[in-house]
């Protein structure tokens, strides 16, 4: 269940990284460990529908990620293998040391801070360098769900304005990176079913194996909260491939992974570097299948970059409307007015 971190000591300070994919039960673990005694910066994101208990994450944190990924020009669940350099250059120093101020802060209120967020996977190196600064140790946690679970999941709480077939490749995309980025870190993966069958057990194991001594000390009444918190009629998406929708290669590669990560799982540090490799290999054939997807869609991408590019020559030259009265126009110089509506274009641009 278990990677360790190469003969590093682990720091008594703990900073709990809770990653995976959304609706996979990551708010469940976060907050059963919140009321173990783990600290979540304040304030935090509130209840809603699709998690009435709370999510036992903070809005700091949720609002540092979606500016960084709105500067990457990458989604929450994004399935292009690019995106992942495109989110690393988004956390420069500056990100870094906004990071690090904000942390600072947090272990002077506790020695035991949870960070969950589902943006939280594409900001992991950035995270561990904010703590390698404070001279803490990160432990990182996966929850693991069915894809099949979570992409019923995210269509039945998060609408339509992304496909199924987007979010079970974006689900690949970042559980295969996401298996990468921490394989040399202290880490545990935990499926969902596994924590609802019996939180206490699986807890323990996480506590064992991530060195976590606030869960050991934890007191009877917060025992009993947490036992409180526990809902088991939250979990209503069954994982059946037969309710989604998605090209046979897809599907085969999200079973693929699925089975891998259960293996891991199970043998923790005891993963060999066979199971290791075969991780590396299903992340270059999910890298081939997009890019080959990315190569069939290349008409679509075409058209629609030059629709855009049509819609923006026709604001261009409405603007040059206003900003210019007519009777001057006609004196203009056809060159000049290419000129004049270029220069327009590309401050529209910027």
């Amino acid at each position: 269940m278990i990677t360790p971190t190469g003969g590093r000591p682990a720091s008594k300070r703990s900073l709990v990284l809770v990653v995976g994919s959304g609706r996979s039960g990551t708010s469940t673990l976060s907050g059963l460990l919140q009321r173990l005694g783990f600290h979540v910066p304040q304030p935090e994101v509130p209840p809603d529908p699709s998690n009435p208990k709370g999510f036992a994450e903070s809005k700091w944190v949720v609002d540092f990620h979606v500016r960084l990924l709105k500067a990457a020009r990458v989604t929450t669940a994004d399935a292009r293998p690019d995106a992942w350099p495109a989110a690393a250059a988004a956390a420069g120093d500056a990100a870094a040391a906004e990071l690090t101020g904000f942390l600072r802060k947090q272990f002077a209120t506790s020695d035991h801070v949870l960070i969950k967020d589902p943006r939280l996977v594409w900001f992991l190196p950035l995270w561990r360098r904010a703590a390698a600064d404070l001279g803490v140790t990160p432990r990182h946690v996966t929850m693991l769900r069915h894809p099949a679970a979570v992409v019923a999941s995210k269509s039945r709480h998060y609408g339509s304005w992304q496909g199924d077939v987007s979010r079970a490749a974006g689900w690949v995309n970042t559980l295969v990176y996401t298996e990468r980025g921490t394989r040399d870190e202290l880490r545990a993966f935990v499926r969902y079913d596994d924590l609802l069958a019996d939180w206490p057990k699986a807890v323990a194991r996480i506590a064992d194996a991530l060195q976590l001594d606030a869960i050991a000390q934890a007191p009877s009444g917060a025992i009993r909260d947490a036992d409180g918190f526990v809902d088991h009629r939250l979990s209503r998406s069954t994982p059946s491939w037969s309710d989604v929708a998605l090209p046979a290669a897809l599907q085969e590669l999200a079973e693929r992974l699925w089975q891998l990560l259960g293996q891991l799982a199970d043998k923790g540090s005891d993963a060999g570097p066979d199971l290791l490799g075969q991780f590396d290999l299903l992340r270059e054939d999910y890298v081939t299948y997009y890019r080959s997807c990315e190569a069939v869609a290349e008409s679509t991408v075409v058209a629609a970059i030059k629709g855009n590019q049509r819609r923006s020559s026709a604001s261009v030259e409405k603007l040059a409307a206003r900003v210019v009265p007519e009777r001057w126009r006609r004196r203009v110089p056809l060159r000049w007015r290419r000129a004049i509506l270029a220069a327009l274009g590309q401050s529209g641009r910027g």
